[in-house]
């Protein structure tokens, strides 16, 4: 089983920024991508940010120039960097790891949370 540590997290003031890590317990083999995800109080979880195993990215629209993700594989870890932050980015974020054998789901981090003052 992996195990997912997200770190990073806290509160910040509107146009600064953070920088999120995901640490796997493991090397994890036969990735198909890592993503970041975020929840916001009453809402749905969205995906924010994804890298597949061959380093293509997608974003979501709302974070587009502003985010930045990157993986360290040396390290079994996977970056969220965030700047520019806005309110609307407050949410608990999430680590999502996808392999061939949990391609579904995949593993899943606790979330850390990210607050945005304005």
């Amino acid at each position: 089983q992996v195990q997912l540590v997200e770190s990073g997290g806290g509160l910040v003031q509107a146009g600064g920024s953070l920088r999120l890590s995901c640490a796997a317990s493991r090397s994890i083999f036969s990735i198909i991508d890592m993503g970041w995800y975020r929840q916001a109080p009453g809402k749905q979880r969205e995906l924010v940010a994804a890298i597949t195993s061959g380093g293509s990215t997608n974003y979501a629209d709302s974070v587009k120039g502003r985010f930045s993700i990157s993986r360290d594989n040396a390290k079994n870890t996977v970056y969220l960097q965030m700047n520019s932050l806005k309110p609307e980015d407050t949410a608990v974020y999430y680590c999502n790891v996808r392999t061939e054998v949990a391609a579904l789901e995949g593993y899943w981090g606790q979330g850390t949370q990210v607050t945005v003052s304005s």
